[in-house]
């Protein structure tokens, strides 16, 4: 499985997103276009991405950027893998 795969599943899992999820690919927008994807939900994210990829996210790695789009945290997840 594909590491865009992989994060549609987190955030399908940790969002609740359901079959919303399936038709996201690497340019669907996150962080303030998701109304899901608040804050507190960043956390979520990162634990669950933590634990199924066994990596650290350092606080000084979780940026906007990280989180703009599907694929700029795939991106990111491949990095840390």
């Amino acid at each position: 499985m594909s590491a865009l795969e992989d994060v549609k599943d987190v955030l399908r899992d940790t969002l609740q997103l359901g079959a919303r999820a399936d038709a996201f690919d690497a340019s669907t927008p996150l962080f303030g276009s998701l109304p899901e994807f608040d804050s507190m939900a960043v956390v979520t994210v990162i634990t669950a991405l933590e634990e199924r990829f066994d990596f650290v996210v350092d606080d000084d790695e979780i940026t906007a950027e990280v989180f703009e789009t599907v694929g700029s945290l795939a991106e990111f997840v491949e990095s840390k893998t």
